[in-house]
């Protein structure tokens, strides 16, 4: 049941991410980040994606 909830969340958070990019009322990033590091724990590639882009954080460097 908490799987199901979490992985809900986190396509539901994705979702109103990708609106927020699209349209200029809202910022998308504040939600798409958290919903692709909850669907990272269910997701390989998600993860792997995140990895990425920490990576390229300039203070880890």
């Amino acid at each position: 049941m908490q799987k199901t909830i979490r992985l809900a969340s986190g396509i539901g958070l994705s979702i109103l991410g990708v609106i927020g990019l699209i349209l200029p009322i809202m910022p998308g990033w504040i939600f798409l980040i958290p919903g692709l590091i909850i669907l990272a724990d269910f997701f390989p590639p998600v993860k792997r994606l995140l990895e990425w882009a920490k990576s390229k954080d300039p203070r880890k460097q």
